[in-house]
């Protein structure tokens, strides 16, 4: 199938489960996942629609931001794979939006390394929601004092949260996780005054489950691209 028919059919499923869900068609965005796609596939995205790009790994993601410069003012970039200090300084020059951040040291130097120039970087902090050892993200009783910490550093904006939930087969169990995620941001909005508008959840296999429990943002890379 054509990534243009893929992206439409990935549009058609996120509108019927927003409409299952009772909520607009306009409260979900796309994030399409490009990691491991050439920068050709990401232009004929482009071309078919999309917007907002979601790369894992940074050397690759700064590789495509390079390679569709002429495109640059028109699309979004977001790194949603884990972030090492040592990589912080190009993805705060570069990037739009950091889905990634578990711990202060991270936040902190992403806020001193955002170029004055260019507006606020949006950051969603990893929830490992799921309790996985070998997940990324900060535990859940972390979140509070992570969230005020960084929703306080210059030339950041804290958007949200972010999680991979542990996979799961039946509906049921694929909608606990993303619904404990979307009661922590409840939380957080109601006791700490952050106004977080963000909730990144949901993949190409469990979209439908994220939607429901309200999720804002939602990452899908192989219903669009296919397989890797």
């Amino acid at each position: 199938m054509a990534i243009s028919d893929s992206l439409q059919a990935t549009k058609d499923r996120m509108a019927a489960a927003c409409a299952a869900a009772g909520r607009p068609t306009d409260a979900v965005r796309l994030l399409v996942v490009s990691k491991t796609f050439p920068g050709s596939a990401v232009r004929e995205a482009f071309e078919a629609g999309a917007r907002a790009f979601g790369e894992n790994y940074v050397q690759e993601g700064l590789d495509k931001i390079a390679e569709l410069a002429d495109l640059r003012d028109q699309m979004e970039w977001h790194l949603i794979g884990p972030l090492q200090s040592n990589k912080t300084r190009p993805v705060a020059a570069q990037f739009d939006w950091v889905h990634s951040v578990d711990r202060l040291k991270i936040a902190q130097r992403l806020s001193e390394q955002r170029p004055a120039g260019l507006p606020p970087l949006n950051i969603c902090l990893q929830v490992n929601i799921s309790g996985e050892a070998s997940k990324s993200g900060c535990l859940p009783a972390e979140v509070p004092d992570l969230a005020r910490a960084v929703a306080a550093l210059p030339r950041l904006r804290l958007r949200g949260l972010m999680a991979i939930p542990e996979p799961a087969a039946d509906p049921e169990s694929q909608r606990r996780p993303h619904r404990a995620l979307a009661r922590l941001l409840a939380e957080l909005n109601a006791t700490q005054d952050l106004s977080l508008d963000i909730l990144s959840m949901g993949m190409s296999a469990d979209l439908e489950a994220a939607i429901a429990e309200g999720a804002t943002l939602v990452r899908v890379g192989t219903a669009i691209f296919g397989r890797r």
